[in-house]
């Protein structure tokens, strides 16, 4: 890291009105504000991550996130639709110390660990005072009255002969402490502006930024992850709270009854015939509703009663001569946490236990028992190019 004391600042207000929630809405698997916060955690350069938030929702979440982060709760004046970002860097500069500061804005989740690396390099290099990321663009643009901007339509270049411009993209910004103070704003003195990859124009507003923002991102997942899926030979699955709602009912003669989803079920017959991953159902409870079930959907590993899950995993792991590598793991409670903090893909449904939430590499969008283990199947499938 370089000797200059750089912070990040990841600003994280409560409230979103084209997108409810939106900094902590799952997108590809992790709160949305995760991406950006892991890869300026992993690019190494900043002595502080701090999160400013007026929402102890946002703040629980980035907490057991399992990033080295500081919580900053913000004023209530600095969480109005009307408060810029740059009262809240402002504020930030009061409460800490530091030399740069580089404000990261979460709805740019295409960030990656090197730009923030090759962003600080540029800024030290070109002895910058302050730096925006952008995305070059070859259009041609014209104000609203008819004139151009860019060029001259007498004389219009090939487009790879065209420079292109800048725009800005708001991905994350780098300014000196002593010219924010000074000009209350992040950009000023010498600006350098950091080149980022083409799809990384897009900032999350609205709905249909969402979709084609979250495509990329599965398609980059698809990437880290297919090493990881091709070892995969047994998926493991708990059962309350995962493949049910975790919900007990019960018949007017006092039969326990447990509630499954159809779509789960579809999705583990995909995986077994399509990927030839083993399934195994796996559950604390001594019931035969979840036996009743396995057998309805042909599954013969079906272990009931199992009190210490991890002494099992490891002798089921020595019985078929398996590696932890080889288990994918679904799961929602603290009774599956040894297990998940083993296994080489670990998943669990978006209402799990924050533990559970905090091992797995992917959190699914749905709930248990409302298509979770469907929503992690296809992820296995899209991976490996099944469907």
């Amino acid at each position: 890291m370089s000797s200059a004391n750089i912070i990040a600042l990841v600003p994280l207000r409560g409230g979103s009105k084209s997108i409810p929630g939106k900094n902590i809405k799952p997108m590809a698997g992790k709160p949305l504000c995760m991406h950006a916060i892991e890869a300026a955690h992993h690019s190494g350069i900043f002595s502080k991550i701090i999160v400013s938030t007026d929402s102890e929702i946002i703040a629980d979440i980035v907490r057991y996130s399992g990033i080295p982060l500081e919580v900053s709760m913000r004023p209530a004046e600095l969480a109005t639709d009307n408060a810029s970002t740059e009262s809240v860097m402002l504020y930030i500069a009061e409460q800490y110390d530091f030399d740069i500061m580089c404000t990261i804005q979460v709805t740019s989740p295409l960030v990656q660990e090197n730009d923030f690396i090759a962003a600080w390099k540029q800024f030290e290099f070109e002895q910058l005072d302050s730096l925006a990321t952008g995305v070059l663009v070859k259009r041609f643009f014209w104000n609203k009255e008819g004139r151009p901007i860019n060029y001259n339509p007498a004389q219009r270049p090939m487009r790879q002969n065209f420079e292109g411009w800048m725009m800005e993209n708001g991905a994350f910004y780098f300014t000196k402490k002593g010219l924010l103070q000074a000009g209350k704003c992040r950009l000023g003195g010498k600006i350098g502006i950091y080149e980022m990859a083409e799809e990384t124009a897009l900032e999350i507003d609205e709905p249909s930024d969402w979709e084609f923002v979250e495509l990329q991102l599965r398609k980059r997942q698809g990437s880290v992850y297919k090493s990881t899926i091709e070892q995969i030979k047994v998926l493991i699955s708990d059962v309350d709270g995962t493949l049910t709602d975790a919900g007990m009912y019960y018949s007017a003669e006092g039969e326990q009854l447990k509630k499954f989803n159809t779509r789960d079920a579809k999705g583990l017959e995909l995986i077994r015939d399509l990927l030839g991953i083993r399934i195994v159902i796996l559950t604390r409870e001594n019931s035969a509703i979840v036996s009743a079930r396995a057998k309805k959907l042909k599954i013969d590993d079906c272990y009931i009663g199992i009190l210490d899950k991890p002494s099992f995993l490891k002798k089921f792991c020595e019985d078929n001569k398996l590696s932890m590598s080889n288990i994918a793991y679904i799961g929602d409670d603290l009774n599956d946490l040894e297990c998940m903090s083993e296994v080489g893909f670990p998943a669990c449904p978006s209402n799990a236990e924050k533990e559970i939430r905090k091992v797995s590499k992917y959190v699914a969008k749905e709930k248990g028992g409302e298509g979770a283990v469907r929503e992690i199947c296809n992820l296995m499938l899209e991976i490996m190019q099944k469907v």
